[in-house]
């Protein structure tokens, strides 16, 4: 039998936010009272890797869900300080914040890749270790596609999509899909130096 939480950690930077997260979320709503998403890189700054803000991430990651797991999702700002005794105790002090001193706290995710290590650096929160979901999604091809204009329809949820779509029409998005199209042509000439 599953372990039932107080509250469920999900670390991740949701650069956007697609049907694996969510169905990641989905099941820390049934495994816990809470949800708390540590949303990484919410530092204000924008580049391609982090085109969204921590409040617009809020708002699209919201909407994807009922008013009634609204009411149980909360959030945390995590930035980024490339140290990881200084982010894993970041990362509690932000959750200390929001769960009750006695509150049965884990955390919820699968191991990805090497990337994915820091689920092991949270020895006193019960790891709630997941499966590959959505035929492992990477946000990096969903982003790269958002910069060239598409939306892939099957692989956001609908809250995702309208608020993609609103995004586009945002300057901001024309400045990052130029970055982002500079960016790619200067791989390319590094590719043609080599």
């Amino acid at each position: 039998m599953i372990e039932r939480f107080d509250d469920l950690v999900y670390i991740g930077r949701f650069q956007p936010f697609h049907l694996a997260h969510m169905q990641t979320v989905q099941i820390a709503l049934q495994q816990s009272d809470r949800v708390i998403l540590a949303l990484g890189s919410a530092q204000n700054q924008r580049n391609i890797k982090n085109p969204f803000t921590a409040v617009e991430r809020e708002q699209m990651i919201l909407s994807n869900f009922s008013f009634a797991d609204q009411q149980r999702i909360r959030f945390v700002p995590i930035v980024d300080v490339y140290n990881d005794v200084k982010w894993v105790n970041l990362v509690k002090d932000q959750v200390k914040q929001l769960a009750d001193p006695q509150a049965n706290v884990g955390l919820i995710g699968h191991f990805k890749d090497d990337s994915s290590y820091y689920l092991e650096l949270f020895p006193e929160w019960t790891l709630l270790e997941l499966d590959s979901l959505k035929d492992a999604i990477s946000a990096t091809p969903l982003r790269e596609a958002y910069y060239r204009g598409e939306i892939s329809q099957s692989e956001f949820p609908a809250g995702t999509i309208a608020f993609l779509e609103k995004f586009k029409q945002n300057p901001i998005y024309q400045q990052l899909q130029q970055k982002y199209e500079n960016h790619d042509r200067s791989d390319l000439n590094l590719l043609k130096l080599e």
